[in-house]
């Protein structure tokens, strides 16, 4: 038996639950069911930001929101100034969740907690009366006349509007291909760099800002970026690492994730301003030894092994080091090279670049190019940022969007 509805929405995450909402608002009349494969819905949102949600981030000038995103950038342009921050604040406080701001721009729920999203969609397709049907794991997707066939594990169903907002699930994406869309071959887009080196081996937990920039074996990929660098047991993270991940998704992934990186702890200081700087010091620190006081800024257990990799004693005092040695220390401040070896997942954040290709999607209804009445909202499609709540922010726009595009 074939159950007929008028929207089915595949993918019972963050995306799927928006666009049900919203539909379900905007025409209380039509009849919505919402399709997850496995036996818990939102299971993104609860680990995300560490269990306490990053559902947006403090930006409020659509171009520059746009440039979190390495794929997606042009594409996000339009549809942020229909949907973005402000108003998902405004969606958000309207249904009892205040939003609070952190100091690097991170918005998270006032409760500390992912659970208070979750209950607040729970709550509200239940009063809506959006049916949410999981252990349905979606095996075909079939178009006849102007109705879409759904066959689950479970069941069939039928409707006139079919939604997609599975994440990055290959299975669904294969089911695409089949009905014509392009896919963008996935590959991780957030993780962070495995590197064994004495130089950090003891110093997990340090965090600092410094500008980082990838050397690729044939130095072709050119990408840098800057911010606080976290030194970790398995080599290196924090925001200057996880820009260059998803800026160089593809190009890391062609590389094998085996490349070089030049780590400048002094941010922008040259090699030459660094040795001068170093000098002015042995002027004016003579009789203490390097090791006392951590210089320039540097933490003190980083900067201390900086100096002994330069060749430098724990008890040598500034003024018994000689020129070449400062230069050598220089070049580790300005130039530390660093051999990555692998990456890791940051954190739970399963982020992939890769999806439905965007020159097949109408961004001003988040719509197919291919097919009538197929819309897309999330990370289904090849749209992917750094970290900081913009993924997110991209799953309530392109839900809205889906939504008044349904209804209207």
């Amino acid at each position: 038996m074939t159950t007929k509805t008028d929207v089915i929405i595949i993918g019972g995450g963050a995306a799927g639950f928006f666009t049900a909402i919203n539909i379900a608002e905007n025409n209380p009349k039509l009849k919505i069911i919402l399709l997850e494969r496995g036996s818990n819905v939102l299971t993104k949102v609860k680990v995300s930001g560490g269990g306490r949600c990053n559902v947006t981030h403090a930006e409020f000038i659509p171009k520059e929101l746009t440039q979190n995103y390495p794929r997606g950038e042009k594409e996000l342009l339009g549809p942020f100034h229909t949907f973005m921050t402000g108003d998902t604040i405004e969606w958000f406080e309207k249904r009892g969740v205040p939003l609070k701001i952190e100091e690097d721009g991170r918005m998270f729920p006032e409760s500390n907690t992912s659970q208070t999203i979750i209950d607040c969609f729970l709550k509200e397709t239940e009063r809506l009366g959006v049916a949410i049907l999981k252990n349905h794991s979606v095996k075909e997707i079939q178009k006849e006349n102007e109705a879409w066939h759904i066959s689950t594990e479970k069941g069939d169903f039928t409707s006139e509007k079919l939604v997609m907002a599975t994440g990055s699930n290959t299975k669904i994406w294969d089911l695409l291909k089949k009905i014509g869309h392009t896919i963008v071959p996935p590959v991780p887009s957030l993780f962070t760099f495995n590197i064994k080196d004495e130089r950090i081996k003891d110093l997990p937990g340090i965090a600092t800002p410094a500008s980082v920039v990838v050397v690729s074996k044939n130095n072709k990929v050119k990408l840098e970026s800057e911010g606080p660098l976290l030194i970790t047991h398995r080599g290196l993270s924090g925001p200057a690492i996880l820009k260059l991940s998803a800026w160089g998704a593809n190009e890391l992934h062609a590389e094998n994730y085996q490349f070089k990186i030049k780590v400048n702890w002094l941010l922008d200081v040259s090699i030459e301003e660094a040795f001068e700087n170093l000098k002015r010091l042995r002027e004016d620190n003579k009789k203490q030894s390097l090791n006392t006081y951590a210089q320039l800024g540097i933490p003190k257990r980083l900067w201390q092994s900086l100096v002994l990799t330069s060749g430098i004693t724990a008890t040598q005092k500034w003024a018994e080091t000689t020129n070449k040695q400062l230069q050598k220390l220089a070049d580790q401040l300005t130039q530390s090279v660093f051999e990555v070896n692998g990456k890791s997942t940051f954190k739970e954040e399963f982020v992939t670049a890769g999806g439905v290709d965007l020159k097949e999607i109408d961004f001003k209804h988040y719509k197919s190019k291919l097919h009538k009445n197929l819309y897309f909202a999330g990370e289904v499609l090849n749209i992917d940022a750094i970290t900081g709540g913009f993924n997110f922010q991209n799953a309530w726009t392109g839900g809205y969007i889906v939504a008044k595009s349904i209804t209207t």
